[in-house]
């Protein structure tokens, strides 16, 4: 394959600006930590090579461990850095996509004026995507799509470059082949990329249509392909080796394709009426994204190239509708979890990025024409051309500023730092739910905190490749000897408590204490978890000498990012408190229990009536 494909770039201003702009912004609002979410399983497994939950993300992690090498910060924040990397490289992209779709067009004789233009309006799609509440916001923390996004884009470029050279005379069909590559590849960083496969194939057929009958490009293609997705071949590579985070244990061919295929998920999916129809299809939301005024500069963008190029209208549309039919109509997202769907759409959103710099271009080439300016341009048109196009991209950081700075985000880790002051030596606790263990597995299996402790996750009590991963706590766990995955998590959690309990310490954590009943055993608060102890076992007086260990960051003056989970740990500890100020007012430490009560009220005003009606209960002073 002798061809350049990137030869009718040039380094300039501006290309150079479409990274850096976003970078700058994110590096300014990168969390400095673990987050929430999947972000301490993500970094757990990046850092040691491991697997992530299915389907593995196995180029996404080799992607993330070569930042883990950087001389500063910690692990957590290289990984940020990372995935701040790959959303300005998407950026970037955007920019390129944006200036070759525009590249042929005349504004005026002006050559500089038309060169400059076309510039501007790259720039300004580039730095526009860079600023949209959805990207931002995972380009603080580690997140595949932006790397998905990147790889996207840089596909879609190829394939406009391969239809330029068609068009031309010039048949390339190695452009098509490392575009298959590509997309195998990008299978190892998210599957959502085969949603993007009908609308490449429209945009083949549409300039080509005899390319698809022609066996050998067809073999070749495929090829091409199955060698970009044999980076799946890490997964057991790496399983081989025993990784500390080993999720799926793809060893064996069957447990790969269980991996592969997602099969530890439910399957179950919701019924459906009008308001979670309702809701699934507005995960898509470009005026959300871009505000009304993008929403409409990318009508206008798609208008103008309908007259141009209309098989990149074509796979745009495309690629909305099947993303949509399947996402929304296959997947059926339960209401909760909506927001989760949300970050599926990323790519979209930077083709969408793309139009709305076509339609800036479009708006000025209209009112170029209309103004029938002079043959040369002077300076103060090049600055109202600047408020134009940049007023969109301005309007969205400073609406979006607040809610994605992360910068002093260190609530995940003292969450996950708290937890494990709060467990005596040579514990066991049992967590539930992914963002209450995920931070706790990379302080202590990256950051070598309480080394001492297990932290089995209970609803994968179930999966006997997570039993393996635990030794010291499952090696000869009567959970072997019954059908566990018919038992359900609850009743393997029962399992594990009554084996350990009087051979070890055992905790639970807060989602755990209220997500499951225990009949046979009390829980007793300590700190945000809770200890388990026999029903004829005392509890003993309440210790509150915890509280004052705890680091507690942006819990009393709240953080601007307030994601679900980071709301959650905050009532967490709103909770503890009040149980705790209710614990002491019971046995009569009065002075003590104003005070717990005071600090509930205080981190979350909405326990108000429950703090009123214990401070009734045992007459207390507000």
């Amino acid at each position: 394959m002798n061809f350049l494909i990137f030869r009718n770039i040039t380094v300039k201003p501006f290309i150079i600006l479409s990274f850096l702009i976003p970078f700058a912004v994110y590096m300014l609002t990168l969390a400095p930590s673990v987050t929430f979410f999947d972000s301490g399983e993500f970094l757990t497994a990046g850092a040691s090579l491991g697997s992530a939950h299915s389907p593995g993300y196995p180029l996404f992690l080799m992607y993330v461990k070569s930042f883990t090498w950087l001389p500063f910060g910690n692990i957590a924040f290289r990984v940020n850095v990372a995935t701040a990397v790959s959303s300005s490289l998407a950026c970037l992209v955007v920019y390129v996509l944006t200036t070759s779709l525009l590249k042929k067009e005349t504004l005026l004789q002006d050559s500089r004026f038309n060169l400059i233009a076309v510039e501007l309006a790259g720039l300004a799609a580039a730095v526009s995507f860079g600023v949209t509440p959805r990207l931002w916001l995972q380009s603080n923390h580690d997140k595949p799509y932006p790397l998905l996004a990147f790889i996207t884009a840089i596909i879609f470029y190829l394939l406009l470059q391969w239809q330029e050279k068609y068009r031309e005379g010039d048949e390339r069909p190695s452009y098509v082949y490392v575009c298959t590559f590509l997309a195998g590849l990008a299978m190892a960083v998210h599957q959502t990329i085969v949603l993007l496969l009908p609308a490449w194939f429209l945009m083949i057929v549409l300039t080509d249509w005899r390319m698809v009958k022609r066996a050998k490009e067809l073999v070749l293609a495929t090829a091409f392909a199955l060698v970009g997705f044999s980076v799946h071949l890490y997964l057991p590579l790496r399983a081989l080796s025993n990784p500390l985070l080993n999720w799926g244990d793809t060893k064996t061919v069957q447990q790969f394709l269980w991996h592969f295929l997602r099969k530890g998920y439910p399957s179950d999916p919701p019924l459906r009426d009008a308001a979670l129809l309702w809701a699934q299809i507005r995960a898509f939301n470009v005026s959300r994204e871009f505000t009304w005024l993008g929403a409409a500069l990318a009508l206008i963008g798609l208008v103008y190239l309908w007259r141009r190029n209309r098989t990149v209208v074509v796979a745009y549309l495309v690629s909305v509708v099947v993303f949509l039919l399947v996402i929304v109509g296959y997947f059926n997202t339960p209401m909760e979890v909506i927001f989760l769907t949300e970050e599926f759409f990323t790519p979209l959103y930077l083709f969408t990025a793309v139009i709305i710099g076509v339609g800036l271009f479009s708006i000025l080439n209209y009112a170029v024409r209309s103004a029938r300016l002079p043959e040369r341009i002077g300076t103060p048109v090049y600055g109202v051309v600047a408020v134009l196009f940049f007023s969109l991209p301005t309007a969205l950081c400073a609406v979006n500023y607040f809610e994605n700075d992360q910068h002093d985000n260190y609530i995940a880790f003292d969450y996950a730092s708290n937890s494990l002051r709060s467990l005596s030596q040579n514990a066991i606790m049992f967590t539930w739910g992914d963002s209450g263990a995920f931070p706790l597995w990379y302080l202590q299996g990256i950051e070598r905190m309480r080394e001492d402790v297990d932290l089995p996750h209970t609803p994968h009590l179930v999966f006997p490749w997570y039993l393996d991963s635990l030794p010291r706590v499952f090696k000869d766990s009567n959970l072997r000897k019954y059908d566990i995955s018919s038992l359900g998590p609850e009743a393997a959690l029962r399992i594990a408590v009554t084996e350990n309990l009087g051979i070890r310490p055992v905790f639970i954590d807060f989602s755990t204490r209220y997500s499951v009943e225990f009949s046979s055993f009390l829980p007793t608060q300590r700190g945000i978890v809770y200890s388990i102890r026999k029903l004829n076992e005392p509890s003993g007086l309440p210790d509150i000498s915890l509280w004052g260990n705890y680091s507690s960051r942006g819990i009393i003056e709240k953080l601007s990012f307030l994601d679900l989970d980071t709301g959650k740990a905050i009532m967490i500890y709103a909770n503890g408190y009040l149980e705790e100020g209710e614990q002491l007012a019971a046995i009569g430490r009065f002075q003590d229990a104003v005070k717990m009560l005071q600090l509930a009220e205080l981190i979350s005003p909405e326990m108000r009536a429950s703090v009123d009606q214990i401070r009734m209960r045992f007459g207390l002073r507000r």
